[in-house]
C-alpha cells in the first residue's frame, strides 16, 4: 500500500468524488481535507470534528455526520441541518453513513461518548427520505459503524463496532428494512468498523484493531484479508476511473505516534460500487 497523506488522529468518511478526488474527516483534529487527484491534500471544510461519515449531494457539498447530519457548501461554507440528536431520547450524535441510489441517506446514532469513557448503550438506525422527514427504522445497535448497501438495493449491511458483528438488513420499496440479521462477523478480536460493497456484491469491512480490511462474499463467507500497514483501520473507499483503488484511512491508535493517522491506496482486482449521492431536500 502506498501512503498518500499522514499526520492526522483519525482519519474517517473517505468519500470519493469523481471530479475532484477523495474527500477524508479528522475525528479528533477536526476538518475536512481533499486528497486530489494530483495526490495533493488541501483543506475543503475547517474545524468541524466529530465526523464519522459523509456522502456527496446532488446539489453540491457535503453531507457529513457529528453531533448533527448537516450539509455543507464547499462554496462558502454555509450549513444546513437535515437531522439532529432530538431523533430519539438516547441520541447524542451521529456516526457513519450511506446512500441508497434513489439519495435516501442512511445514518446511525450513538447514545453514548465513544472516547469520553461512557458506558456502552444501544443506539438507533435512522432513514432520511427525500423530502427530508425521518424514520427510525432499527434499534440495539451498540456502536454503529459502516453502512452499505447491495448493488440491487435490496440488503442494507450495518457495522456494529462493540456488537461483535456485521449486520445485514432487507430493504423494502419504500426504504424501511426487517429485523436485522448477523451477516458476518471478524472473529473475537475483531472490530468491524466502515465498510463498503463491491460491484460483485462482496462486503469489505474495515477491522479498527486487526491492520486489515476483511473480504466478505454476498453469502457472508470470508474471501480474504487486505493487509494495512497500521491497525487501527476505520475506513475505506473505492474510487479512481474505475472504481479499483481501494483508499483505506486509518487511526492513530496502536501505531508510531499520536498523529500517525494515514490515508493509504492500493490496487485491487474487484471494482467498487458508485456511491449515488444524496438527493434529500435541503429546503
Amino acid at each position: 500500500m502506498q501512503a498518500l497523506a499522514t499526520g492526522y488522529g483519525l482519519v474517517e468518511g473517505p468519500v470519493w468524488d469523481p471530479a475532484k478526488g477523495l474527500y477524508f474527516s479528522d475525528v479528533m483534529g477536526g476538518g475536512v481535507h481533499l486528497l486530489g487527484r494530483d495526490d495533493t491534500v488541501s483543506l475543503a471544510v475547517p474545524k468541524r470534528r466529530g465526523i464519522g461519515g459523509m456522502a456527496l449531494h446532488a446539489a453540491g457539498g457535503l453531507v457529513v455526520g457529528g453531533r448533527d447530519i448537516v450539509h455543507v457548501s464547499l462554496a462558502d461554507g454555509s450549513t444546513k441541518v437535515l437531522l439532529t440528536s432530538d431523533v430519539t431520547p438516547e441520541a447524542i450524535g451521529f456516526n457513519d453513513l450511506t446512500t441508497d441510489a434513489a439519495g435516501r441517506i442512511y445514518v446511525g446514532s450513538l447514545a453514548y461518548r465513544v472516547f469520553g469513557g461512557d458506558p456502552p448503550r444501544p443506539g438507533h438506525l435512522h432513514v432520511i427520505d427525500l423530502d427530508g422527514s425521518v424514520r427510525t427504522i432499527s434499534d440495539g445497535i451498540m456502536l454503529t459503524n459502516g453502512l452499505g448497501v447491495s448493488p440491487d438495493g435490496k440488503r442494507l449491511y450495518h457495522s456494529d463496532a462493540r456488537g461483535g458483528a456485521v449486520r445485514v438488513y432487507d430493504v423494502n420499496a419504500d426504504g424501511s428494512v426487517g429485523p436485522w440479521r448477523t451477516f458476518a462477523t471478524l472473529g473475537e478480536q475483531g472490530v468491524a468498523d466502515g465498510l463498503k460493497v463491491a460491484r460483485d456484491g462482496s462486503v469489505w469491512v474495515a477491522d479498527a484493531h486487526g491492520g486489515r480490511v476483511a473480504v466478505f462474499n454476498a453469502d457472508g463467507g470470508h474471501r480474504t484479508d487486505v493487509a494495512v500497514p497500521l491497525p487501527m483501520v476505520t475506513s475505506l473507499c473505492f474510487a479512481g476511473d474505475d472504481l479499483r483503488d481501494l483508499y483505506v484511512v486509518t487511526g492513530s491508535r496502536g501505531g508510531p505516534g499520536e498523529n500517525c493517522g494515514t490515508v493509504f491506496r492500493t490496487r485491487v482486482d474487484v471494482p467498487g460500487l458508485s456511491l449515488a449521492p444524496a438527493r434529500v431536500a435541503l429546503g
